[in-house]
């Protein structure tokens, strides 16, 4: 089996050792560390892990802030065979016993804070299966750390050895971990990093999404390390504020961002004045980008957005306009390497232009997830992965994002898309946010506009909006109620919590 060793430690850090080990790999408020620095951190973690017990294939729970300690456990853990799951950290104490629970840890790893406001569920923990706690701002922890040997031999890992569990979102019930190996980690890389997005050494990556996020693992950890690139990291919640302030601090060439941050910040006084010219390409991924929302942007900066769709179950992007060939209102073509079907409800493929349930494949798919059989065999189909997320394909093979299966509406015996309207309302200049969902009135389907207005008079605004999408759409399409918010509720990836919004509705 020497032939399929595969760790990513390996191939994601300590490759640069040969060529780059004093250039900087991580930037954290005034701190600096290089590859050498990094790798060694991540050397005694792995060494301290093993003296915690952990062997390959305990899970390592990873709940933490954005700090440098984050990348050294991440490291220390693939390092010696473990595996990753990682969750927010600033989740409440009921999510907090769930994780534990879920995961079964051998060993948490997490901050002083976090594990003091969360003690009745870790003290349960340990009364389980949770064999010991690692805060990593603990001074008798740090310098258990630091007195540990700066070589720590791999575990014995190939490329279909589990690595990294990623957490879905949730969006119905609890997070269901999907469980991945070393390879689709290196396959994703290879494909949508390097050749799609032509990640250089040179680069400098911030991202508004938290590692405890595949997404930014991936664009703001992995990939810039898997090219000898900078990553840097912010400690604070991702507000307008704190992207800008870190935009302006370490001047990133590839900013990992989300729509709804992407209109907070074009509304930020402090946009206008900013610098972003570093910024050399905006990635987008998690909920659809609005047109309208990507002609201010590119109007601020001349920086086109990536937008792009992927999942926990295949790791990462899988479908994204991509440099140079962006088209709005879709999200481009498949990344090299993956295949994509459009199928109806009995299975079988549509004719182009026909909404209908994406499936993808790709050596990144996850293999299943944790503790849920049914509902892997009904997700992982051998090689194909049913998404759940409904599309069509346009007369130029590029592909138009729909909405979620149980998101899709049929209202008047027709079929309206939340993402179209949304896209619409958009356009209208007193719309700042919005989400569309449907709702059961008189055993009948209607659809609701939740939207945050721009200041002014709301007298009247809603049935503005409505107009506005009967002249601009077909008029069946028009949100039959409008309700105004102060703020959008959301889940703990950032986008619209549409099950809150509809217990709103209730």
């Amino acid at each position: 089996m020497a032939d399929r060793f595969c760790n990513l430690a390996q191939y994601f850090l300590d490759h640069n050792l040969d060529t780059r080990p004093d250039k900087v790999a991580l930037r954290f408020e005034d701190e600096v560390y290089t590859f050498a620095q990094m790798a060694a951190w991540s050397h005694r973690m792995g060494n301290h892990l093993r003296r915690l017990g952990v062997r390959e294939e305990d899970r390592v729970l990873l709940a933490m802030n954005d700090i440098p300690a984050f990348a050294a456990a991440w490291f220390g853990v693939v390092r010696i065979g473990g595996v990753i799951t990682m969750m927010n950290p600033i989740v409440p104490p009921e999510d907090w016993a769930y994780y534990l629970r879920y995961t079964r840890a051998r060993v948490l790893i997490s901050e002083r804070s976090f594990v003091d406001a969360n003690a009745p569920a870790i003290a349960a923990a340990l009364d389980n299966q949770l064999g010991a706690v690692l805060m990593v701002d603990d001074p008798a922890h740090v310098a258990a750390v630091a007195t540990e040997s700066a070589q720590c031999p791999y575990g014995d890992t190939d490329a279909d050895d589990p690595s990294v569990w990623l957490f879905s979102s949730g969006s119905t019930g609890k997070p269901k971990a999907c469980m991945h190996v070393n390879g689709d980690f290196v396959f994703n890389t290879e494909q949508y990093a390097k050749k799609v997005l032509g990640i250089r050494e040179d680069d400098v990556t911030v991202s508004v999404p938290k590692q405890f996020f595949g997404y930014a693992t991936g664009t703001n950890l992995m990939f810039p390390w898997a090219v000898g690139a900078t990553t840097c990291f912010f400690k604070e919640r991702a507000t307008p504020e704190t992207v800008l302030g870190a935009i302006a601090r370490f001047r990133p060439t590839i900013l990992t961002n989300v729509p709804t941050m992407i209109a907070k910040m074009l509304e930020h006084p402090s946009c206008a004045t900013t610098d972003l010219s570093s910024v050399r390409m905006v990635l987008s991924a998690g909920e659809a980008l609005p047109a309208e929302l990507y002609r201010r942007w590119t109007e601020r900066t001349g920086v086109e957005i990536l937008d792009g769709i992927g999942s926990a179950e295949m790791f990462h992007i899988y479908l994204t306009n991509q440099p140079g060939d962006v088209k709005l209102g879709t999200l481009g073509r498949l990344v090299p390497g993956y295949e994509a079907r459009i199928v109806g409800a009995d299975g079988q493929e549509l004719p182009r232009g026909e909404i209908g349930t994406l499936m993808v494949r790709g050596p990144s798919n996850a293999y299943g997830y944790h503790r849920d059989r049914t509902k892997s065999r009904t997700t992982f189909l051998g090689e194909w992965t049913t998404t759940g997320d409904q599309f069509r394909v346009d007369e130029e093979g590029r592909f138009v994002y729909c909405g979620r299966a149980d998101d899709l509406l049929k209202v008047g015996g027709v079929y309206v898309s939340p993402v179209e309207v949304e896209n619409c309302l958009l356009t209208h200049p007193r719309v700042r946010e919005c989400a569309v969902v449907g709702f059961e009135r008189d055993g009948l389907t209607s659809t609701c506009a939740f939207v945050i207005a721009t200041e002014g008079p709301q007298e009247g605004l809603d049935v503005a909006l409505q107009e506005h999408v009967k002249r601009t759409l077909a008029p069946h399409k028009y949100p039959r109620v409008v309700r105004f918010l102060d703020d959008m509720p959301r889940n703990d990836r950032g986008k619209a919590a549409r099950a809150e919004l509809r217990r709103m509705l209730a």
